[in-house]
C-alpha cells in the first residue's frame, strides 16, 4: 500500500513512461548534452527528501529532461523553474506535467536556455537548486548559479561520483582541488549519498553521487565580486601545478618566487605548503595580502 505522500502526489515516471515519452519525441539521448534520464521513482523521491526543500521554496532545476525529478518536486515546493537547453524537451515538459500532475501544472515555469548563460530567472528569487546536472558541465553550472543567484540558500545536485567526491573533499585529501575550494567559497559542502547506474536510461558507464551545499550566507554577505575573482585566481594558480610548493606555483601570479613568498608569509601561510593543504579561508588571506604588499611598497 502506498503511503500518503506518494498516493496524494503526482504519478512519477517509470521505465515504460520514460521510453514512451522518448519514443514520442524521437529522442536519442546525447552524450554532448550529458543526457541520462532517471527511470526510478524512488530515486527522485529520495533526492527531494535529502534536499530538504519545502512549501516555501522556489526551486531551480537544471536539465529537467523528460520530467522525472520535476514531477517529484512539484507537490513539495511552491514553484519549480526548470532550465532546459534542449528545445524539444523544454517544449514538451509542460504537457508531461499536465498529464502526470494536472493539479500542479501552475507551479512550473520552463526556461528554454543554457544554464551556463542564465543571468536572471522569471518570478520570485530562487531559494534552492535541485538537479540531476548534465555530467559534462556540472561544476561550471553549479558555480555559475551560486554566483548569479545569492538567494540560493541550498543546493542538492546529482553528479558523476568522481565529481561528487571532488566537490565534497576536505583539504589534504587526494581529490581536493579547484572544484572543492570554489564550492567551499559559497557553501558548506557534504556528500549526501551514492546513486547506482541502473536508475538511469541510458545506463551511464559511471556511478553517480549526491552533494548537498548549504550557503555560507554569513561569510558571503560582505564580499564583493572582485574579491571572489581575486581569490579564484589564486586557487587556479595554486592547482595549475599542484605538485609544486606555493612559492613556486604562485610565482607567475605574484610576479616572482620571492614576491610569492612575501605574500604567503604576510598571509600566514607556509611558502613550502601545497595548494591541496589550504582551506578556502587560507586562499582568501593570500589574495588579500597581495594588494596590501603592493601598497606597502613591496613588488
Amino acid at each position: 500500500m502506498q503511503n500518503d505522500e506518494t498516493s496524494a502526489g503526482p504519478r512519477l515516471l517509470g521505465p515504460a513512461d520514460v521510453r514512451r515519452l522518448a519514443a514520442e519525441l524521437d529522442l536519442r539521448p546525447t552524450k554532448t548534452l550529458g543526457q541520462n534520464f532517471v527511470i526510478d521513482p524512488n530515486t527522485v523521491r529520495r533526492i527531494v527528501r535529502v534536499s530538504g526543500v519545502g512549501a516555501g521554496d522556489v526551486v531551480v532545476e537544471v536539465g529537467p529532461g523528460l520530467g522525472s525529478l520535476t514531477l517529484a518536486l512539484l507537490p513539495v515546493v511552491s514553484r519549480v523553474v526548470a532550465v532546459e537547453v534542449d528545445p524539444v524537451l523544454a517544449a514538451r515538459l509542460p504537457s508531461t506535467v499536465g498529464e502526470y500532475a494536472p493539479g500542479l501544472a501552475d507551479r512550473l515555469e520552463v526556461v528554454p536556455a543554457d544554464a551556463l548563460r542564465v543571468s536572471g530567472l522569471p518570478g520570485p528569487a530562487p531559494t534552492a537548486l535541485v538537479a540531476n546536472l548534465p555530467y559534462n558541465v556540472s561544476v561550471p553550472v553549479l558555480l555559475h548559479l551560486l554566483e548569479t543567484f545569492p538567494s540560493l540558500s541550498r543546493a542538492l545536485v546529482m553528479v558523476q561520483k568522481e565529481v561528487a567526491d571532488r566537490l565534497a573533499a576536505p583539504p589534504g585529501s587526494r581529490t581536493y582541488g579547484v572544484p572543492s575550494v570554489k564550492a567551499a567559497w559559497y557553501a558548506t559542502v557534504s556528500p549526501a549519498g551514492s546513486v547506482g547506474r541502473s536508475v538511469f536510461w541510458p545506463v551511464p558507464n559511471v556511478d553517480s553521487g549526491l552533494v548537498l551545499l548549504e550557503r555560507r550566507a554569513d561569510v558571503e554577505a560582505g564580499r564583493e565580486p572582485a574579491e571572489r575573482a581575486a581569490v579564484f585566481a589564486v586557487v587556479d594558480a595554486a592547482f595549475a601545478q599542484r605538485r609544486k610548493t606555493l612559492r613556486a606555483a604562485l610565482s607567475g601570479w605574484a610576479g616572482s618566487p620571492a614576491a610569492a613568498e612575501a605574500v604567503l608569509t604576510a598571509a600566514g601561510v607556509d611558502p613550502r605548503a601545497r595548494g591541496e593543504q589550504l582551506t578556502v579561508d587560507d586562499f582568501t588571506r593570500i589574495a588579500a595580502a597581495r594588494p596590501a604588499m603592493n601598497a606597502s611598497g613591496h613588488s
